[in-house]
């Protein structure tokens, strides 16, 4: 991004069309690259074996918890600092950015270092079968050791982001993702490590993106993370942790939902249930990181103008998301109505995984124009602080309904239960969302 010789006149003045495209542009680029290389491992270690893929679609849990803290930490520091920013605070601001970055640093650590010690139990834990567990265990050793990596650049990621620094956001990841892929086949059929090698591509890529951000986070107009502005202060820790609470909800809830899901996908149907049910989760995280992108291209704006007091840019802001949001889902959801099976074949050519991933990706494709009001309703209800509606928002999707419906759908439907879940989670997501927005929205006058 530019420099802007005055960045709150640039973010309560700029006309809302224009400044959420600006932000958003490099922010659904982020997620979209971030969304590629995650699926990277997927298609890669689907060379290799349906068990091999089962193994990262059940680490996935483990990184979605990971991501879930980097999440709390990052959200609840940049949503607090942006308001703080709003007001004209800058000294404030810079000393909740730090503290948000500390927060992470003990996190990520005591994940490396405890979830190394528990590898084999939390292995038993996330549903591994005999058959995938010995993949499971060596690919989530490797992962959880780059977590302090991993939950410190969500902190510096979101911190950006909020300050209005999409562009420094977008290049940190991107660094990361190239080398992710690129590391890759390298390592798992160049050296011949496999699915070891995936392991170390993933976090090799979310250090560099970590050295990255850092750079960024010292460059234009950016708080400075610097260690005299920590101050260990309980009410920026509290502040931060209201803040991040809805984020919290949200991925903590994916990383349950997840296992759940890989509970019952390999009671209904084994190692290719497990596997068919991780690669639509990675398609549907694929096209949802353009919808999350453009959302966080929204929220400084929410954040930055709610602070400053002008309801009616943030209103105008959501209606704007809502709008083209529901638009770009609609075509993704066409696109896999029609070739749901050699979308997921081309993970994993086995038929018994395309069976289940296109049945299940299908019933996620007619759901998904929904998903835009609801995600996008919680994006700006935790911009604007409003934390209690949007934890319950946030935990609606993965939790909420999520969890009831697991529970239940198969007991009638079998393996379809399973597959059909996520789907009607989403419908009843959406319903709930529209009053919660409505009663905030009403308010802004």
């Amino acid at each position: 991004m530019a420099k802007h010789p005055d960045r709150h006149q640039y973010m309560t003045e700029t006309p809302i069309r224009s400044l959420i495209p600006r932000l958003a542009v490099p922010t659904v680029i982020s997620m979209l690259v971030t969304g590629i290389y995650n699926s990277a491992d997927t298609y890669f270690v689907g060379r290799i074996s349906t068990q091999a893929t089962a193994a990262v679609g059940l680490v996935f849990t483990v990184m979605a918890l990971i991501q879930a803290l980097g999440f709390f930490c990052g959200q609840g520091s940049a949503n607090y600092l942006a308001r703080l920013l709003g007001a004209g605070k800058k000294q404030e601001a810079s000393e909740v950015a730090v503290m948000g970055f500390a927060m992470a640093l003990v996190i990520g650590l005591i994940l490396a270092v405890g979830g190394n010690l528990q590898a084999e139990r939390i292995a038993d834990w996330i549903g591994a079968t005999s058959s995938a567990r010995p993949d499971t265990v060596a690919y989530m050793r490797i992962i959880l050791m780059g977590a302090p990596f991993m939950t410190c650049q969500f902190v510096i990621n979101n911190q950006l982001r909020f300050q209005g620094s999409a562009m420094y956001a977008m290049i940190g990841l991107m660094c990361g993702a190239v080398i992710n892929i690129g590391l890759d086949p390298l390592l798992m059929f160049g050296f011949h490590l496999g699915i070891r090698g995936a392991a170390i591509a993933t976090v090799s890529g979310q250090f560099v993106s970590f050295c990255a951000l850092m750079v960024g986070s010292r460059m234009g107009e950016n708080i400075r993370l610097s260690l005299s502005n920590l101050k260990p202060d309980f009410g920026y820790i509290a502040s931060i942790s209201a803040n991040g609470f809805p984020s919290l909800m949200r991925q903590g809830m994916a990383a349950i939902s997840t296992l759940l899901l890989n509970r019952y996908a390999n009671f209904y149907g084994g190692d290719a249930a497990i596997a068919g049910m991780s690669i639509v989760s990675r398609i549907l995280m694929l096209m949802m990181s353009a919808l999350v992108g453009f959302g966080q291209g929204y929220q400084p704006v929410c954040s930055y103008n709610y602070g400053a007091g002008l309801y009616k840019r943030v209103k105008e802001g959501y209606f704007f998301c809502i709008r083209y949001g529901t638009i770009i889902l609609s075509v993704f959801s066409v696109l896999c109505l029609i070739f749901a099976k050699p979308v997921v074949g081309w993970f994993r050519d086995d038929p018994a995984v395309i069976a289940v991933g296109s049945t299940a990706l299908r019933w996620q494709a007619a759901a998904l124009p929904l998903m835009a009001t609801s995600i996008l309703t919680n994006m700006m209800l935790q911009a604007t602080g409003k934390s209690l509606k949007s934890s319950i928002t946030s935990s609606s999707r993965n939790g909420i309904f999520f969890i009831p419906l697991i529970l239940i759908l198969p007991r009638f439907f079998g393996l379809l239960g399973v597959e059909m879940t996520q789907a009607w989670a989403d419908v009843l997501s959406f319903f709930l969302a529209v009053p919660l927005a409505y009663s905030e929205l009403k308010k802004m006058k």
